[in-house]
């Protein structure tokens, strides 16, 4: 049994996820469908990306992860498979699926172009269903990647972001932001081994932000960083949104005083 793993930005109020799987079903009835997430925010690669990144290792190898991320749906853009030194990403070739099979090692990439093996009718806005779901399929049930497309030899990579470190400040990036509303930076723990006092600069002044192992220690009301199971410091606010309150959004740079 194949495994498929799929991450969207489909939610679950519509029928695209079913559908999808519906199509790899019947195209591949031995392979088991398995649900990374489905509600990265809408058009967003940079999320998508870091999901992906963060998510694959822990699937069995062999894995086919199917990436639907796609603004750019029916446009000129590539249709991706790529084979890593252990799993299969099939998604758009528009960054989304880079952080990931660049950590495992690519070994080939292939454009799909076969339309024998996209389903009969494809719909310009609706190609997860059409060909990307379809393409997992096959693979999963052991179809030559040479068979679907032509090899290619690069892919579009997102280039991840880089704080700027100084001994007085660290200006960062808000990575990502999970359910919880904890706001996810390109930082390490070991970037303020040294410090004690932290502070956020905000537009009403400086916040400070304790440093904590896990979220039970910090006090209602007040802002922390520690490292979360994403490998990156995140600030957080004790059961409450600290992206809501600090107003973070994805992309946004923040500067956290040293001391």
């Amino acid at each position: 049994m194949k495994t498929i793993a799929l991450l969207t930005d489909f939610g679950q109020s519509d029928n695209f996820v079913g559908v999808m799987k519906g199509v790899i079903s019947s195209l591949c009835p031995q392979s088991l469908c398995l649900d990374i997430t489905h509600a990265v925010p809408s058009w967003n690669i940079r999320a998508a990306a870091f999901l992906l990144w963060k998510s694959y290792s822990f699937f069995p190898h062999q894995t086919v992860f199917l990436v639907v991320v796609d603004p750019t749906v029916g446009s000129w853009r590539k249709i991706l498979i790529v084979k890593t030194r252990h799993y299969h990403f099939v998604g758009p070739d528009n960054g989304v699926l880079s952080w990931a099979a660049e950590e495992d090692g690519v070994v080939s990439l292939v454009s799909a172009s076969n339309s024998k093996y996209f389903l009969p009718q494809v719909s310009a806005t609706f190609q997860g269903r059409d060909i990307f779901a379809p393409l997992a399929a096959h693979i999963a049930c052991g179809v030559a990647l040479s068979r679907l497309g032509r090899a290619e030899k690069k892919m579009v990579s997102l280039e991840f972001p880089r704080p700027q470190i100084s001994s007085s400040r660290i200006i960062a990036e808000v990575i990502y932001i999970d359910k919880f509303g904890n706001a996810i930076l390109n930082i390490k723990k070991e970037d303020f081994a040294s410090f004690r006092k932290l502070y956020l600069k905000t537009k009403k002044g400086l916040v400070g932000l304790e440093k904590k192992t896990f979220y039970h220690q910090a006090k209602k009301g007040r802002f922390f960083l520690l490292e979360g199971s994403f490998g990156f410091l995140e600030i957080a606010l004790k059961e409450d949104s600290a992206a809501s309150y600090l107003k973070l959004s994805v992309g946004m740079k923040v500067e956290i005083i040293l001391k």
